[in-house]
């Protein structure tokens, strides 16, 4: 069974950081990309971060880029997202996702939510002002 669980969420204050974890079962760890997308309250989920397994490639969507980072860690089948410099915009439950199709994560690009069919429960992170 194909079990994605999501923690490291909290509250903490504007600019401040968080590590999110994603740690994966039933799957093996090299097979599918990791994705991180989240979901604000009214709004639409957005992707936000993804790894390749095939080639290590990252991407970020705009509004992260340079105060989040992705990684794995491959021996645990664990993926991180390390937040920095938070703002209250960033408040949202994140999660991870995966598969079943192989490629989805590019340096320029990630594909949209629809494609992954294994999702965790979400952590909630909420940024205070």
């Amino acid at each position: 069974e194909v079990q994605l669980v999501e923690s490291g969420g909290g509250l903490v204050q504007a600019g401040g950081s968080l590590r999110l974890s994603c740690a994966a079962s039933g799957f093996s760890f090299d097979d599918y990309d990791i994705g991180w997308f989240r979901q604000a309250p009214g709004k639409e989920r957005e992707g936000v971060s993804c790894i390749s397994m095939s080639d290590d490639s990252t991407y970020y969507v705009d509004s992260v880029k340079g105060r989040f980072t992705i990684s794995s860690d491959n021996a645990n089948n664990t993926v991180y997202l390390q937040m920095n410099s938070l703002t209250p915009e960033d408040t949202a439950v994140y999660y991870c996702a995966s598969g079943p199709v192989r490629r989805v994560c590019y340096s320029d690009f990630m594909e949209e939510d629809r494609v992954y069919a294994y999702w965790g429960q979400g952590t909630q992170v909420t940024v205070s002002s």
